[in-house]
């Protein structure tokens, strides 16, 4: 019997190239110049407020004035991301608190570690600070982080209807809700958005994980995030975090890693992205259709991202095969973001950005197509007829469904002084000074928005 052998070399269906792309981007770094979340006046008529209230709902019966447990909260994060948005997640951490007491620059975390800050004034920080990332006013603008309620508890004390949108130091109070859980600890979250608190009452009960408000930037700070603080029963400053440099028991159902490597989004643009002065909405230029032979930057953006390791990267075309290469990280930064450039992608169809790093895998579509239309029905949608203006401005619209649109109006600082979250053809600003300013109209559901220069006479 004759027995022959035939190989055969199969040909895989996906076709793979190792790509150089040159990369862009860099670090991105949250209150640069460590300015304190709260002043120490501000701290200690807080405190006043806190212990007149408690006093006050003992009486209501609506506080024990006992502790009706003795065990310490079992926090979850008191961050989450919005329903709506595209991105894998929304915020980093910046600072821990500071068990040094010791300044200027004399800094400790619980991890023995310099993820905090002091002052030369002596402040040094009590809480930890969660910032969002990527796009902080973008996700502002749009509601995208929300805070919840790390552990069950009793609203003690709200402060809502101040500024949000601060970028530095000030003697503006911040919007907060101060939560005090059965064994008498109390959870301050603060700098949150403003009108976007929880609406029960003080008093009232909230849960685990219950909607507080939305990540802003009210009072001393300059970005949105927030600054949760911890206080025990008898009024300490508690850091909820167990570590070399804090002996005391985590406070933390599951604690988080020291460093938490992680890929917060990845993201297509037509231009490439760019960091507008606070607190100026940032030019994300996010985008998903792009016509042939057009720029696409394909981005990533991380949290913690760790020296010594690298990121990497796919991009899947529409006929199955894939360019990859990868970005190696020769810092540590707690937020970062990077791009790549490409005009040469003309076949029609859908593409495929794919970024693994640390064992996460993030990806992206985008389309190449003939025609891009993505403006067209809100630019026919909306006119503006009485620019310049007095007192009133005047739009019309055409067949359009007032509950899909929402109206923003800015200064040319980039403050928001107006927002009407259903679309009106007349809105009364005779309270504005005169000037110039920009109206944003915004469709809630397709995220596609119109602006336009304004003027008040």
């Amino acid at each position: 019997m004759k027995i022959k052998i035939l190989f055969f070399i199969l040909l895989p269906l996906i076709s793979f190239s190792q790509t150089k792309m040159k990369s862009y981007g860099g670090e991105f770094k949250f209150n640069p110049n460590n300015l304190p979340c709260i002043t120490e006046q501000s701290k200690a008529e807080i405190k006043i407020q806190l212990q007149t209230n408690i006093a006050e709902l003992e009486k209501l019966g609506k506080l024990s004035s006992k502790q009706i447990s003795s065990e310490i909260p079992s926090f979850i994060w008191p961050v989450r991301k919005a329903a709506n948005t595209e991105f894998n997640d929304v915020s980093a951490v910046s600072n821990h608190v500071d068990h040094n007491s010791s300044y200027p620059g004399q800094l400790q975390d619980y991890n023995c570690g310099s993820r905090t800050y002091d002052t030369d004034n002596g402040y040094n920080h009590q809480g930890v600070d969660i910032y969002t990332w990527p796009f902080s006013w973008y996700q502002f603008q749009n509601n995208l982080s929300e805070v919840i309620a790390a552990a069950p508890g009793t609203i003690i004390y709200k402060n809502d209807g101040e500024f949000d949108m601060s970028c530095n130091l000030n003697s503006n109070q911040w919007n907060a809700i101060y939560v005090r859980h059965s064994d008498n600890s109390v959870a301050w979250y603060g700098h949150l958005k403003n009108g976007s608190l929880n609406s029960k009452n003080i008093g009232d009960t909230v849960s685990e994980g219950e909607f507080l408000g939305v990540i802003g930037s009210s009072g001393n700070s300059t970005g949105p995030h927030l600054h949760f603080e911890v206080y025990d029963s008898n009024s300490n400053l508690v850091d909820p975090y167990n570590g070399n440099c804090n002996s005391g028991a985590s406070w933390w159902r599951d604690q988080p890693n020291y460093y938490s490597p992680n890929i917060n989004a990845v993201l297509t643009h037509d231009a490439p992205p760019y960091f507008n002065e606070c607190p100026q909405v940032e030019a994300t230029n996010i985008a998903n259709r792009f016509l042939p032979n057009t720029n696409v930057y394909l981005a990533g953006y991380f949290k913690d991202q760790l020296s010594g390791t690298s990121a990497n990267l796919k991009l899947h075309h529409p006929d199955g095969s894939i360019d990859s290469w990868s970005k190696n990280f020769t810092n540590t930064y707690t937020s970062s973001y990077w791009y790549w450039g490409n005009s040469t992608l003309n076949s029609l169809g859908t593409y495929l950005f794919e970024i693994t790093y640390q064992g996460q895998s993030v990806s992206n579509s985008f389309e190449i197509v003939t025609t891009l239309n993505v403006n067209s029905e809100n630019i026919e949608n909306f006119t503006i007829i009485s620019n310049p203006f007095k007192e009133e401005l005047k739009i019309t619209s055409k067949n359009i469904n007032s509950e899909d649109y929402r109206l923003d109006i800015y200064n040319q600082l980039g403050q928001r002084v107006f927002k009407q979250e259903t679309f009106i053809n007349r809105l009364d600003l005779q309270f504005l000074s005169k000037g110039i300013y920009f109206l944003k109209i915004t469709n809630k559901n397709k995220r596609v928005t119109q602006s336009f220069k304004i003027i008040k006479e």
